[in-house]
């Protein structure tokens, strides 16, 4: 089954899946069936690996991982049984995204200005930091790995990130001017380095540093949490992706492009993952409320 598993891979990664996790459970799993001396898969086999997981996610993420091979496999040899979709009855629950004000924005942009310490590059960094993410929606990680050559006439490159796809982000002026002014006092302090955005030391920023001072802005511009859970850097990106469907254009088919669009632009690989963004936007599901509630009277959808 090995060999199996190695042209599976070979594969996936000819169009750009990294999979370093799905070879491992794939391995751990060829590995389990050799000891109950089996050459195909088989679903109780797989159910007994699968479960052997603690948590129901990683039972579900395990036999998912199977099941996906499973289809390959009898492509070619239908020795291979085809394991039932979710077993394990797994459903993911998002968390439910805190959606940022206009004024908590700016409240946090003057905190990162206040950020104390001496001809520190600190202050300016975090304040372009958090507009560059508000007003573009980018994952944190692609902005931490922004480099100044991935600033263009046309926007941003960004470089192969979640799933291994480059694209191009254009960016408004304002963002443009932003980014440049940061530049240039980057320049006059004499700190170099290919990453855009960096630390005095002039070493990239990493993520636990920013998570740690985003930390102390929340609580600087008297953002609470909400729920026990203080919000995220990460859901400016929420914000952005809300804002950017509530001024949808009207018009079904104007709308589905505009859906199309967004998720062309924050990178999503599946549309499923933008729809999702309706929840958090009330205007957008009244009204689709209001045109279900009408096509089930008879009315024309």
């Amino acid at each position: 089954m090995i060999a199996a598993i190695e042209t599976y891979l070979a594969l996936r990664r000819t169009v750009g899946f990294a999979l370093s996790t799905t070879e491992y459970l794939l391995r751990s799993f060829a590995g389990f069936s050799a000891s109950q001396r089996q050459r195909h898969i088989r679903t109780a086999t797989v159910i007994r690996w699968a479960s052997q997981a603690r948590s129901v996610a990683q039972r579900h993420a395990r036999y998912q991982a199977i099941c996906h091979l499973a289809k390959y496999l009898r492509v070619e040899d239908p020795r291979h049984e085809s394991p039932p979709p979710n077993y394990f009855g797994y459903r993911k629950l998002r968390r439910v995204p805190h959606i940022y004000s206009h004024d908590e924005i700016a409240g946090l942009i003057r905190a990162a200005a206040r950020l104390a310490s001496f001809d520190s590059l600190r202050p300016k960094t975090y304040t372009t930091l958090i507009s560059l993410l508000a007003a573009t929606g980018l994952r944190v990680s692609e902005a931490l790995r922004l480099q100044v050559s991935d600033i263009t006439a046309d926007g941003l490159l960004i470089r192969k990130t979640k799933f291994q796809k480059t694209r191009l982000v254009p960016l408004h002026d304002t963002a443009v001017k932003g980014l440049a002014r940061y530049l240039m006092y980057r320049h006059k302090t004499r700190r170099s380095g290919d990453h855009v955005f960096i630390s005095d030391d002039g070493q990239p920023l990493v993520y636990w540093r920013v998570h740690s001072v985003f930390r102390t802005l929340l609580k600087s511009a008297g953002i609470k949490p909400s729920g026990g859970r203080w919000p995220r850097l990460h859901e400016l990106r929420h914000t952005f992706a809300v804002r950017a469907l509530e001024s949808s254009p009207t018009g079904r088919q104007r709308i589905g492009q505009h859906m199309l669009a967004l998720a062309t632009y924050l990178g999503h690989v599946n549309i499923n993952s933008t729809y999702w963004y309706l929840e958090s936007t009330p205007e957008l599901l009244r009204d689709i409320a209001v045109v279900a509630e009408n096509f089930m009277q008879g009315g024309r959808p």
